[in-house]
């Protein structure tokens, strides 16, 4: 009905409008998605026939954004990182990649956190990125730009990373769809930093969108030959999937308790599976969660099977130079001198203090393999769990620092590797995005897409911010 060179058109137009504002796309390239655009609607006019094209380019003239860790051949790929202000990708990550042979048009590159290990995206090179339904609060991280830029209708689809929750915070926080995927399926070449040793099997690249639907149709393209894994092509039941809930971790001392109208939204998310399917939803206490920080740091900072270490954050904050001294860090940051976030030399700070107990961190890293049967058991092929995506909404710029562990709720499953996908659910009482976690066992991926999809319909899914 429209042409592609007119969509792009109103997905540029939209970004100059709002991104003033919301400070997520950091870098653009309109004339070359606009020349990109106008090669499609060429193709689209002497292509043998629709069926052939969509077979072929699947996302053919679709705008996408994409998380600036990522390279982009000819945009900047600094992780936020100041002694990286010069690197310019010469290639494309296999994601993008992929996205690109599909046919999918990128309008540039958006906002994240330092070296993308915070859930505040604020970093020394583009700034602040704001919540596009309150623009003094934060937008997570550390995707967090293109969780802002989808909330604000400035792109239809994207790409995020998650380690800790990566994807999950900004599209919870901003009220759009995330997925995280199951283990070792989407390739995670080409982002910086990418991760080494242990930490391979913990970061994930995945798609985010505003609408549900997107999610399946994103992933099969990011992973390629390996979606055969996934069981996308599997007919999903409602009405079979045993449904577990949990309202809280159990009260760790780390995290602050899960609010209000959280917990309120989860209640109606039960309620209504239980009156419109007919099913008994369970409630579950997994007693380990409530070690979910704990459990995670020790996790992240094992040895692999081979006996390599994982990476200091420190070695990356140096970025092949020096690793850096975060303590030496701090005072030039109290003088105004650091080229580094807080957030960033306080994990520093964080790493070297985990170091100091290796006799813990070994327990921890064995409840976590405990924890990994015990949920894999609990769910098996058929289940799936509500669980909490963040104790709070959306928290008020720089907050974070007072709760720097609250991420755990996400984290959890990163260590655990299993699908999640981060559900929207309206909007509190403050007009701010609520939402849910869907967790599967390990490669059921096609289970939480399919509930996401459902919830959408009965919930409403993305709101346009401002519209209430």
């Amino acid at each position: 009905q429209v042409s592609c060179i007119e969509v792009v058109e109103a997905y540029v137009e939209r970004i100059k409008e709002v991104n003033p504002l919301i400070n997520a796309v950091v870098k653009d390239r309109f004339e070359e998605a606009l020349q990109e655009a106008q090669q499609v609607d060429k193709l689209l006019l002497e292509s043998p026939g629709d069926d052939y094209l969509e077979e072929k380019f699947p996302l053919l003239g679709v705008p996408i954004t994409v998380k600036e860790a990522f390279s982009l051949h000819g945009m900047p790929n600094t992780s936020g990182l100041v002694n990286r202000c010069n690197v310019i990708a010469t290639s494309d990550a296999a994601v993008v990649s992929r996205l690109k042979q599909a046919g999918a048009i990128p309008l540039g590159v958006t906002n994240c956190s330092e070296l993308c290990m915070w859930y505040e995206s604020s970093n020394r090179v583009y700034g602040r990125t704001n919540n596009p339904y309150d623009l003094q609060r934060i937008a997570g991280g550390s995707s967090g730009g293109e969780g802002s830029v989808l909330a604000a209708a400035c792109s239809v689809i994207g790409v995020g990373s998650d380690i800790g929750g990566s994807i999950r915070m900004p599209a919870f926080f901003n009220g759009v769809f995330g997925h995280k995927p199951s283990t070792g399926v989407v390739p995670n070449d080409g982002q910086f930093p990418n991760a080494q040793g242990v930490r391979t099997s913990f970061l994930c690249t995945g798609p985010m969108c505003r609408y549900a639907e997107d999610l399946e149709l994103m992933l099969r393209v990011m992973a390629g030959p390996g979606v055969n894994r996934l069981k996308l092509n599997e007919k999903v039941s409602l009405q079979k999937i045993k449904f577990h809930c949990m309202d809280h971790d159990g009260g760790s001392i780390f995290v602050s308790p899960v609010d209000k109208e959280i917990l309120q939204a989860q209640k109606k998310v039960v309620e209504h599976l239980e009156g419109e399917l007919g099913i008994q939803v369970r409630r579950v206490a997994i007693h380990k969660m409530k070690y979910s920080f704990q459990i995670w740091s020790a996790m992240m900072s094992s040895k692999d099977s081979n006996g390599q270490e994982a990476q200091m954050f420190t070695e990356l904050l140096g970025d092949h130079g020096k690793p850096v001294w975060p303590l030496w860090e701090l005072v030039k940051w109290l003088l105004g001198l650091s080229s580094h976030t807080l957030p960033a030399i306080a994990l520093g700070l964080t790493e070297k203090l985990m170091k100091l107990n290796p006799g813990g961190n070994a327990k921890l890293v064995s409840m976590g393999k405990s924890l990994q049967e015990e949920v894999e058991a609990l769910l098996g092929p058929d289940g799936v769990l509500l669980y909490p995506s963040h104790p709070t909404v959306a928290p008020r710029h720089n907050c974070p620092i007072c709760m720097p562990f609250n991420f755990a709720y996400t984290a959890i499953f990163n260590v655990l590797g299993l699908p999640v996908t981060q559900c929207p659910l309206g909007l509190s009482s403050e007009g701010l995005p609520l939402g849910i976690q869907l967790v599967a066992a390990s490669y059921n991926d096609h289970l939480t897409l399919a509930v996401a999809q459902y919830l959408e319909k009965a919930f409403g899914g993305w709101v346009l911010p401002g519209k209430v």
